[in-house]
């Protein structure tokens, strides 16, 4: 499963069976840490997922942002909430690349979820090789 983890929203993907292919999942609209916690644990649980990856983003040099630091701490905590390996993974462009793939389909929720598909779509494409 990949997040592509925001203040406001959270895209997730997860991937076929074979970890050939990703698609999007429903957007989470962000409530409180806590709550988007539970949730994302409860479906962690639901689908058997064993790990998650969690856009981490960078300025374009590769320095960390301040986002960076809150991602990473976001990811620390879903591992210790959810129970499963939780990775960061650079989603620089990332957002970009979905915005332009999603522009026909309207909506920020949709753009999320291609977010968090494309990052998943690398580390599967790089975990292939």
């Amino acid at each position: 499963m990949a997040l592509d983890w925001g203040t406001r929203r959270i895209g997730i993907a997860v991937s076929d069976e074979l970890g050939i292919a990703a698609h999007g999942l429903p957007t989470l609209v962000r409530k409180n840490i806590r709550t988007d916690l539970d949730r994302l644990a409860a479906l962690v649980r639901e689908r058997g997922i064993e790990m998650v990856l969690v856009g981490l983003p960078l300025h374009m040099d590769g320095r960390p942002s301040r986002s960076s630091n809150l991602a990473t701490r976001f990811a620390r905590r879903l591992a210790k909430r959810a129970g499963v390996k939780v990775e960061m993974r650079d989603e620089r462009l990332t957002s970009w690349e979905a915005e332009d793939l999603a522009r026909s389909a309207r909506g920020r929720g949709r753009t999320d979820q291609a977010a968090a598909a494309l990052l998943l779509e690398g580390y599967l494409a790089d975990t292939r090789t």
